[in-house]
């Protein structure tokens, strides 16, 4: 408790904490660890596994194909109507343990923008609508008024088929990374990532910077969202292969959704866990996190144990130790300011999320104090094809709550691949019946012929 207060005491004099985690000059590779210079100075570690597999040819057959069709209408009081043409997934082919499923992927929804934080997906559908059986919601208008027919401000049409196949361990295009959020660290991905390399799959897992073992930047702009957004991407390009998943948490679920919007071709599919709903970022006005760094210092007792008891559904000696052994929530009170107050992305709109092609499954805590299930609820409706599973027993940090069911999940998601459409079998050609060479009548005989046969 003395070598905690002295600490904050050097905090507040020097404005540098005395346990801010510099990382080890070097690039090479030791325990599956390296760190990777993504700018000059500016130094990420990375937790990349490649395991001994014996790599084997597909043997998942053809991919699925799923039609992507919606339009995208935007209207200039900040209404977004969004109109899914395509048939409807199957949300059954992912029953997972203790899980739920979500809205079906391919409601029509139209929505205020401006108030999609405060609208629930029930109460967000227009009155006097009715919908048919094309899946398109007819306003009706009520009696004695006739409404004029408004023209969108913006219109974006999504035509496109959707390649999903199953991904296997033993397949060597395919590699998993794992994005953590805020005040988070790889190690918080320690079931996941050796769950998923003893089962043959490709792994990578950075530390975002400022965390963990990453490089700590002395400028608030270095850890804004498009500063943290480069390093993701760069980590990316350096680990890609043909058929990538992305992993995120809490924040870096912005990040998986960031580079699925960019490259979709190369982001075969997609898991965000407890990221909330698909409202642009805005660091907000009123919060603890904009006190100054030396008193956020001080009061970084009072933030772990908030973190504590908001981010675990039960708060015990497990639970701390948890905390203690995946080096989460471990930062310096500089960092922590600066990355809440850096988490400005006006892009990152509903519009923007429902451009997505990219299959995704939503994973959420019940317990969850920072992000409501109707968040994720949200994201669900928005997505194209995405997939909702609730956890009874997780909260926020569910990943290290209940490893096996997250862990079960995931894998159910990566070997999911939709049904392949058999081909019609084409009938076969009757053969033709040969005539003999005959002069006698083959034609079919008539009452009139019958009778005369019959008198002669």
């Amino acid at each position: 408790m003395l070598a905690g207060a002295m600490e904050r005491i050097i905090y507040c004099l020097t404005g540098r904490s005395a346990n801010v985690v510099v990382p080890i000059e070097t690039s090479e590779t030791a325990d599956g660890f390296e760190f990777v210079e993504v700018k000059p100075g500016r130094v990420i570690r990375v937790r990349h596994i490649i395991p001994d597999r014996q790599v084997v040819e597909d043997e998942s057959g053809p991919a699925g194909s799923i039609p992507c069709k919606r339009k995208i209408s935007v209207f200039r009081n900040g209404q977004l109507y969004i109109e899914n043409l395509s048939e409807a997934v199957r949300a059954e082919v992912l029953d997972g343990q203790n899980g739920e499923n979500g809205a079906e992927p391919n409601s029509t929804v139209e929505v205020e923008v401006s108030d999609c934080n405060s609208t629930t997906p029930s109460a967000a559908a227009p009155q006097h609508c009715k919908a048919n059986g094309d899946n398109v919601v007819t306003q009706q208008p009520q009696p004695g008024q006739q409404r004029r027919r408004r023209k969108p401000k913006r219109t974006v049409v999504i035509d496109c088929e959707r390649q999903i196949s199953c991904c296997k361990g033993s397949h060597s295009d395919v590699v998993l990374f794992f994005i953590h959020g805020v005040g988070g660290s790889l190690d918080i991905w320690g079931h996941q990532l050796d769950f998923f390399a003893q089962l043959g799959y490709e792994v990578v897992a950075p530390d975002l910077a400022g965390h963990g073992a990453s490089s700590v930047p002395q400028v608030s702009a270095a850890y804004t969202f498009y500063a943290l957004a480069e390093d993701v991407r760069a980590i990316f390009k350096r680990y890609a292969r043909k058929r990538n998943i992305l992993v995120g948490h809490s924040y870096g679920v912005s990040f998986c959704t960031f580079l699925a919007h960019e490259y979709p071709e190369e982001i075969h599919k997609m898991v965000m866990i407890n990221g909330g709903g698909p409202t642009a970022l805005e660091p907000s006005i009123c919060s603890v996190f904009n006190l100054p760094a030396c008193m956020l210092q001080c009061l970084s007792p009072c933030l772990s144990w908030s973190f504590l008891k908001a981010g675990f559904a039960h708060q015990g000696a497990k639970e701390k130790q948890l905390l203690k052994d995946s080096n989460a929530f471990n930062v310096s009170s500089f960092v922590l300011r600066a990355m809440m107050s850096g988490q400005y992305w006006p892009e990152g709109d509903e519009v923007y999320h429902a451009e997505i092609t990219v299959p995704t499954l939503l994973v959420h805590g019940i317990y969850d104090r920072f992000v409501p299930v109707e968040e994720d609820q949200r994201m669900a409706e928005i997505l194209i094809l995405a997939f909702l599973k609730i956890i009874n027993e997780g909260s926020h940090m569910v990943m290290m709550e209940c490893p096996d069911t997250v862990n079960t999940l995931l894998h159910e998601f990566f070997l999911w691949q939709p049904d392949v459409p058999k081909k019609p079998k084409q009938e076969a050609k009757p053969t033709p019946t040969k005539l003999s060479t005959t002069n006698r009548d083959t034609r079919p005989s008539t009452p009139e012929r019958t009778s005369k046969t019959k008198n002669k």
